[in-house]
């Protein structure tokens, strides 16, 4: 985002998309294949994720939520995990906030991205007031502490946030001036990856997503520390678009970037409209995000796209760039707008194409050389989060056998009086009593102490315990 926005902490909100009406009906029915019909769903059947951003104030907004709960399978935390909300004043930490956001992940079985650790915006006055001398060691003090209390809950983290300036130079800002230039990136991630080594570590910044001068100087830092082994994962674009305005080489920047052997994410993404919205600008949002969508898409290392703002209502734009606006998916009364359309329809055309490949039928046993069933030969870790009259049950697979598992099927069965009502990385039938799960198109394959994870929401009469009798293709499953 950029740093005029940032300065004035506006209160972010959710990642704009819904479902009309209609729409909304179809996914509460009882019926497994509902989950296709979710931004969640479809990216999944890719292998990628489709995310929102969240600020603590929106958990409490029942329209936003109502969308998040069903649509969203990664959150960026708006402003609850950055420094200013973290460390106000130095070593003394608050959590709260964050860990507010991360219960609600949990929670529906989504993933969270950490934003941010270092950023020369929002930083309370006391870093910037530090003797010079002692800057490197606050930086790393913070990262180590934060890094470490969200240790293994995150997917990533925003180690360095928006480091560089228009024209492909770094920011002179207290960490550069006070950590030998360029390197306090360097000692931010190799901070970051020793405090939390399961989390993705990434550099984000905006106008990069097209080859220009910035773009070009992100690329050349992530090249300069991949060759000296420091520590990093991938790099975020912000897209922060004007209608219109999707620059024609975001594809062939992102694969610049993947080819460096990176993953690339597309994390804040808007497009804003000048002011009033019409028919015809309306329809060229719809364009520009069914394009990025599909640059995304078509780049094998983009895991994934994040919306900035769960609709016009609550978005950032208007308080930040007079005249402009409508800049999401989701208008102000959270009705879907031709964008949102547009991008159900690019990521359904992937997913349709995954699904029309043929397919070998799944066995009763496991594809091996041997001729022998091991009676036991994987693992399953179940967990489940309840409520009221609803669960989420999140399921890892493992192969703990010698031998490659292909076109695996899952048999389980379900308490009493619990219906799935959604499902995501396999298919399922029927949607209560014994149910089997099959793989679907990217998670087929389970190598030697390879495992993969599925899901599914699902309605309860009382009993929110987890399934039991896991099998996987006649052989039983050891469970912890």
């Amino acid at each position: 985002m950029s740093d005029v926005a940032r300065s004035r902490n506006v209160s972010i909100g959710v990642l704009a998309v819904a479902l009309s009406a209609a729409i909304v009906a179809v996914l509460t029915l009882a019926h497994p294949a509902a989950a296709a019909t979710t931004l969640r769903g479809l990216a999944e059947a890719d292998g990628r994720y489709f995310g929102t951003a969240l600020t603590d104030g929106d958990l409490n907004i029942s329209g936003e939520m109502n969308i998040a709960n069903v649509q969203f399978d990664m959150v960026t935390p708006g402003n609850e995990m950055k420094w200013d909300t973290t460390e106000s004043r130095q070593n003394s930490f608050n959590f709260g906030p964050g860990d507010q956001i991360v219960s609600w992940a949990k929670a529906h079985n989504a993933r969270v991205r950490g934003h941010n650790l270092v950023w020369h915006a929002q930083l309370p006055g006391w870093v910037n007031s530090l003797p010079g001398s002692q800057v490197k060691a606050a930086m790393e003090n913070h990262i180590t502490t934060e890094a470490t209390h969200y240790k293994g809950q995150l997917y990533a983290w925003d180690v360095v946030n928006e480091p560089f300036n228009e024209d492909g130079s770094l920011r002179q800002d207290v960490f550069y001036n006070n950590d030998g230039g360029s390197a306090y990136i360097a000692d931010a991630l190799r901070t970051a990856r020793a405090a939390d080594p399961g989390a993705k570590l990434y550099l984000n910044d905006y106008n990069i997503e097209g080859q220009n001068a910035k773009s070009n100087g992100m690329y050349n830092l992530v090249s300069s520390l991949k060759a000296q082994g420091v520590p990093i994962d991938g790099v975020g674009l912000e897209s922060h678009f004007i209608a219109g305005q999707v620059p024609s080489s975001l594809q062939a920047n992102m694969q610049r970037f993947a080819d460096l052997g990176l993953d690339v994410a597309i994390t804040e993404l808007d497009d804003r409209i000048q002011l009033p919205a019409s028919s015809s600008s309306l329809q060229q949002q719809a364009n520009d995000y069914a394009a990025v969508t599909k640059a995304c898409l078509a780049v094998t290392r983009c895991v994934g796209i994040s919306q900035w703002g769960v609709d016009d209502g609550h978005s950032w734009i208007p308080g930040t760039f007079p005249g402009y606006g409508a800049a999401t998916m989701y208008d102000n009364n959270y009705q879907p707008k031709p964008a949102y359309n547009s991008t159900v329809s690019a990521l359904s055309s992937v997913t349709n194409s995954s699904s029309s490949t043929p397919t070998t039928t799944p066995s009763t046993t496991p594809s091996s050389t041997s001729s022998t069933l091991p009676n036991t030969y994987c693992k399953v870790v179940d967990e489940v989060n309840g409520w009221n009259t609803g669960l989420t049950e999140s399921i890892t697979i493992t192969n703990t056998g010698t031998l490659p598992i292909e076109n695996w099927r899952m048999v389980f069965t379900l308490r009493p009086g619990q219906t799935i009502t959604s499902g995501w990385n396999a298919n399922y039938s029927p949607n209560s009593g014994q149910v089997t799960a099959t793989n679907v198109s990217y998670n087929g394959s389970l190598p030697p102490g390879g495992s993969t994870t599925i899901g599914f929401q699902a309605t309860h009469t009382g009993d929110a315990g987890a399934a039991t009798g896991f099998n996987l293709n006649g052989a039983t499953c050891t469970t912890g």
